[in-house]
């Protein structure tokens, strides 16, 4: 009757006709070769997304040491040493994404840019923190990506992706970042330029400071062009940068007023106590 349990079509056979039909569908017919093949490509592609997301993992953490190494910049007494030994580490990272570019020879890099994209992300944020602190400038996505550009010099750290194309590699091997990654890696940069800003006057240098602050506020008023317009994980991350630039500001102006009134090694402290009265206000 109406407004009763329906009963399903396959539910007037009985359960071992369904089971006599399926022992009887013959495996070499052309409706299953095709599912067959089907499943073969998907179990490939799979396969091929979970090395991506291993080897991005990988590329997160060498550019989270990197980042750290630098900094140890403003501290170190031999600054070039530091420099060098993040140039041997970003050369690690571009060895990582050299087997990401061999494992996309072939395919839609856009079908598996959220496999890569964390690392991506983070090693433009360390790239570019090295190039802040050499230059005192930010670096373009074209000049990213010319680095990202690889030869078959190193034939043996191929990666092992059973497929017979291999023997068939061109010899370069390229991977371009993308501008939504070159926009989200700049935005976790503002980040580290603040926590530099503040290791900068616990070490008496009172001119990153003001530096600092002009940058930030060029790349900010950059980001509020793009507004709304842009994707949504950029205009998120425009809140975290609006933070990271009112805090380096707030070091400026207490150094500005009160610079010359409080002891240099005991201005760190001031900026930490500020710091965290800024956050509490900001529910953070």
């Amino acid at each position: 009757g109406s407004g009763g349990f329906r009963k399903r079509k396959h539910d007037n056979f009985p359960h071992g006709q369904r089971r006599e039909e399926k022992e009887n569908v013959n495996p070499s017919s052309a409706l299953m070769m095709s599912f067959k093949s089907f499943q073969l490509e998907l179990d490939t592609r799979h396969d091929k997304y979970e090395r991506l997301v291993k080897l991005s993992r990988d590329i997160t953490i060498e550019s989270k040491r990197t980042i750290f190494l630098l900094h140890r910049f403003t501290s170190a007494p031999n600054g070039e040493e530091i420099l060098n030994e993040s140039e041997v580490k970003l050369d690690a990272v571009r060895r990582k994404i050299k087997q990401v570019a061999q494992e996309l020879i072939g395919e839609d890099m856009y079908q598996f840019h959220r496999a890569v994209s964390p690392g991506l992300q983070e090693y433009v944020e360390a790239v570019s923190f090295q190039y802040f602190i050499k230059t005192r400038s930010l670096i373009s996505v074209e000049e990213i990506n010319k680095q990202l550009i690889f030869t078959a010099e190193d034939r043996e750290e191929t990666t092992n992706t059973t497929s017979n194309s291999h023997d068939k590699q061109p010899q370069t091997w390229s991977l371009k970042v993308t501008p939504v990654d070159y926009l989200l890696g700049v935005a976790d940069l503002t980040g580290e330029l603040m926590r530099l800003c503040i290791s900068s006057v616990g070490n008496g240098d009172i001119d990153t400071p003001f530096e600092l602050s002009q940058f930030l506020r060029q790349i900010y008023d950059g980001f509020t062009f793009i507004g709304n317009t842009g994707p949504y994980e950029v205009s998120k991350k425009l809140y975290t940068l609006k933070q990271s630039l009112a805090k380096v500001e707030n070091a400026c102006y207490t150094l500005k007023v009160r610079g010359s009134e409080i002891p240099k090694h005991m201005l760190a402290d001031v900026f930490s106590t500020k710091t965290e009265l800024i956050d509490q206000e900001e529910g953070l």
